[in-house]
């Protein structure tokens, strides 16, 4: 019997540790120990991207959240741009060699335009899509960061 898990969620932070723990999930997640992109039989599931959701801030970038990791379509996107129109969030797209590279350049513009105050940010519902360079057409990874303003 084949089943597809939803998400699965850790509650976490930015330290050191806690970045190791988000890595640990990821690459679960990458090799289909964790089957997020995979069906229980290994095979993967098309046309589907995994999405990060950042939910439940204790207190800002500084203290601990909820990550949430699921997949999402093509459908997914759109309604986020609609909603990046509708000035509720603000998109950020970087690339790089890698997608910690990516990842690492989309968010330290976020905390810089945060600090700034060229954004104030909701701290309540931020997602992020990252995409290896394999998966590309110009062959580097990609970050997408979706985060709710106010």
């Amino acid at each position: 019997m084949a089943y597809t898990l939803q998400s699965i969620t850790l509650h976490t932070d930015n330290s050191p540790s806690g970045m190791a723990r988000i890595n640990e999930v990821w690459k679960d997640i990458v090799s289909g120990k964790i089957p997020l992109m995979f069906d229980n039989e290994g095979h993967f599931l098309q046309g589907l991207s995994p999405i990060s959701l950042y939910t439940n801030y204790a207190s800002e970038e500084t203290g601990a959240y909820d990550l949430t990791i699921f997949t999402a379509t093509a459908e997914f996107f759109a309604k986020m741009e609609q909603k990046v129109g509708a000035g509720t969030y603000k998109k950020y797209d970087f690339d790089g060699e890698d997608i910690s590279e990516a990842a690492n350049k989309a968010w330290a513009q976020v905390w810089k335009d945060k600090d700034s105050g060229a954004i104030r940010r909701a701290f309540s519902k931020d997602y992020e899509s990252t995409v290896p360079g394999e998966y590309t057409k110009d062959g580097r990874a990609h970050c997408y960061l979706y985060i709710a303003v106010r």
